[in-house]
C-alpha cells in the first residue's frame, strides 16, 4: 500500500519578495490566498487535495495522478504565475512522510522527469500512474483523519478569541509531534480542525495518540477516518466519518472514533 505526494514549492520565493520593497505584505498574504485557491482547484478537479505546507510551499495528496496530469496543471499555472517559479517534486512511500521524504530527495538530488516544467521525481515515475483507469486496480490509498475538537462552542463561551487560537495551535503542535513518529503528517484546515495524512498509521495507535493529546491539553477530540483511493475521496469519507460522529452525540451516543472506508 503506497501514497503519492507532490510538494509544489514557488522557487526563489525569498528573493524575489525583497524587490517589492517594504510596503509589500498586503499584497504577498493576497498572492498567497490566490495561488492555494488556484492550487486546490487544478488539483481537486482531479480527485487530489492541496494543504498549505508554508505559504511558498504546498502539499498535495496526488495518489493516482499522473506525470501527464501533473504537466497539465504546471502549464496551467505557469500561465497563471510567470512572474514565478512553482515547482513540483514527486514522492511516493508507504507512509506520507517517507514519501515527503522521497519528493525532497528527488528535488534535492535534481532526479528530472520534466525540465523545462520543473517536475522533479524518481523514475519509473509509477507503474500505475500512467493511465487513470489504472486507479481502479493499483495499490494506491490514501487514509485521512479530520479530527476535531469536542463541544468547542463551550471553549468559545469561556475563552477570548485568540486564548482559544493559542489552544488550538497546542494541540495541533501535539498532534503533529506525535503522528510524525508513526510516520503520519498533519495540518491545519481552519476553525478547531485538522486533518491527519495517516497511512501506516493503526487505528489503535491513533486512538492512543489522541488519547495522549486530549489529557496533556484536557480537551476532547473527534476522529473521523476515511479511507479512498484518492485524496480527495479519503477526506470526504473522514469528513462523513466525523459528521456521524456528531450525529451520533446528538442522539445520547457518545462514539470519539469512527471509520468509513470508500474503496
Amino acid at each position: 500500500m503506497t501514497i503519492q505526494i507532490t510538494v509544489v514549492r514557488i522557487d526563489g520565493y525569498g528573493p524575489w519578495t525583497l524587490g517589492l520593497g517594504s510596503d509589500r505584505e498586503s499584497a504577498l498574504q493576497m498572492l498567497q490566498a490566490k495561488i492555494y485557491y488556484d492550487l486546490q482547484r487544478l488539483f481537486s478537479e482531479l480527485n487530489c487535495l492541496v494543504y498549505p505546507n508554508r505559504f511558498d510551499e504546498y502539499f498535495v495528496i496526488s495518489s493516482g495522478l499522473s506525470l501527464q496530469e501533473h504537466l497539465q496543471i504546471q502549464t496551467e499555472l505557469g500561465k497563471l504565475y510567470s512572474a514565478l517559479k512553482l515547482s513540483m517534486a514527486i514522492g511516493t512511500g508507504r507512509t506520507p512522510f517517507e514519501a515527503n521524504l522521497n519528493a525532497h530527495r528527488a528535488r534535492k538530488q535534481r532526479l528530472t522527469l520534466d525540465k523545462r516544467r520543473r517536475i522533479f521525481g524518481k523514475r519509473p515515475f509509477s507503474r500505475y500512474s500512467l493511465n487513470r483507469n489504472a486507479i481502479k486496480y493499483n495499490n494506491n490509498i490514501v487514509k485521512i483523519m479530520h479530527i476535531d475538537v469536542n463541544d468547542s462552542a463551550e471553549l468559545s463561551s469561556t475563552l477570548s478569541p485568540y486564548e482559544v487560537t493559542t489552544l488550538v495551535s497546542k494541540i495541533g503542535l501535539s498532534l503533529s509531534q506525535r503522528f510524525l513518529k508513526k510516520g503520519a503528517i498533519t495540518f491545519f484546515i481552519g476553525g478547531d480542525n485538522f486533518m491527519v495524512v495517516s497511512n501506516g498509521t493503526t487505528k489503535q495507535a491513533a486512538r492512543r495518540i489522541i488519547q495522549m493529546v486530549s489529557k496533556d491539553t484536557g480537551i476532547k477530540l473527534n476522529c473521523g477516518i476515511g479511507i479512498g483511493r484518492t485524496g480527495r475521496k479519503a477526506a470526504q469519507a473522514a469528513t462523513r466519518a466525523l459528521d456521524t460522529i456528531r450525529d451520533l452525540r446528538n442522539t445520547g451516543k457518545i462514539l470519539p472514533f469512527y471509520e468509513v472506508n470508500c474503496l
